[in-house]
């Protein structure tokens, strides 16, 4: 007997989570059809009933670490998920604060573009979105053919890890290709700099999911290239093809927001050395998930993935920062949040204090233009 069943999920972060969910639902027995959505945060399923009842859905999906609308939680499991939260929120702040006092080129002001460390910082924290997206494709390949010995286990991932890299950097080098046929100047590097900004912003945002509205704000491919890479996923067990599969899996937003820099930078070596960067930050956490995906909790990796929201929306924040001083505009945000930048004396000089960070910023850059 066919049914259909509409159920209401909660933990949707991007468009990458529509394939996860139909991914672990398609396969079932019994299972017809079957339709993610997560503007709707909807996933409607077609089945035969004789085969697989409703619980068994729910079951398939819970196991990917998804909840649904209505369920009962009880205050203590409320209490433990917020002092899991706060736990990694503190670790993870601690490792940024570390970064910024140890690598000088994480918040580097004299380069156009955004530095090494911080580019593989964005993409460490987005890779806590990437075991959700991600993962099961790593414990698939790494769990072929039953146990491996731990060189056997090192040499997968070293081939994932590889034909991710590459993936990303070469379409990082294509897309600074074709921006090469246009002149950037620093004002318009600055403007794609604030503009892949907000897309980093924003994904923070809609990995948090307080605003639902934002949920439409998001970039697709067409269905059937996404759904061809998809199913090309699933049956693929080579580590190094699915590696470089993952790059054009486009639902992630900082990905997006890395394409558009690359672009911007009208140079291929520096769009794929950005994308580069970014790929092997987003190998840390998904590596490690390889390792001990069996041990670890998926609600314990959700706590993880939000406590990584708040810092991409940080690392967004400065990315517009940096895209505001290379307009060349004067300001920051240092300037428009110190009363200090804000009260000047009238008979000052023609060009303040606060111009002349923006200019020698310019005068510093890579393409060598000044402003005089």
């Amino acid at each position: 007997m066919n049914k259909s069943t509409h159920l209401k999920i909660k933990g949707m972060h991007c468009t990458g989570c529509e394939e996860t969910i139909e991914n672990a639902i398609v396969g079932l027995p019994g299972v017809q059809k079957v339709k993610a959505d997560y503007v709707k945060q909807t996933v409607d399923v077609e089945f035969n009933s004789k085969l697989i009842g409703d619980a068994g859905i729910r079951l398939a999906i819970e196991e990917k670490g998804y909840e649904f609308e209505g369920a009962a939680t009880s205050p203590l499991g409320n209490l433990r998920s917020a002092f899991i939260f706060l736990l990694f929120l503190l670790v993870v702040g601690g490792i940024t604060v570390w970064g910024k006092s140890m690598i000088p080129g994480l918040v580097g002001e004299m380069s156009p573009n955004l530095g090494h460390a911080m580019l593989s910082s964005i993409g460490f924290f987005t890779g806590f979105h990437c075991i959700g997206m991600c993962g099961g494709f790593v414990v698939g390949y790494a769990s072929v053919g039953g146990p491996q010995s731990v060189a056997s286990t090192a040499t997968r991932h070293l081939m994932y890890a590889t034909g991710k890299t590459a993936s990303y950097a070469a379409i990082g080098g294509t897309l600074g290709l074709l921006g090469s046929v246009v002149t950037f100047t620093p004002y318009m590097r600055g403007v794609i700099s604030i503009a892949a900004s907000i897309f980093v912003i924003i994904y923070g945002l809609k990995m948090l999911d307080v605003f639902s509205a934002l949920r439409g704000f998001t970039l697709r491919l067409p269905h059937f290239v996404t759904k061809g890479v998809a199913n090309e996923l699933r049956d693929q067990r080579n580590p190094l093809v699915i590696g470089l599969l993952n790059g054009f899996m486009l639902g992630c937003g900082p990905l997006q927001a890395m394409y558009i820099t690359a672009a911007g930078t009208g140079s291929p070596q520096e769009g794929a050395t950005m994308l580069f960067f970014f790929g092997l930050g987003t190998l840390i956490p998904l590596m490690s998930f390889g390792l001990i995906a069996s041990s670890v909790p998926r609600r314990i990796l959700r706590q993880l993935v939000l406590a990584s929201a708040v810092l991409v929306i940080a690392m967004g924040l400065m990315m517009a920062d940096r895209g505001l001083k290379l307009t060349g505009s004067g300001y920051d945000f240092n300037s428009l949040t110190s009363p200090s930048q804000q009260l000047r004396p009238v008979n000052g000089p023609a060009h303040g204090p606060r111009d002349k960070p923006a200019n020698n910023y310019l005068e510093s850059s890579a393409s060598g233009n000044t402003m005089r």
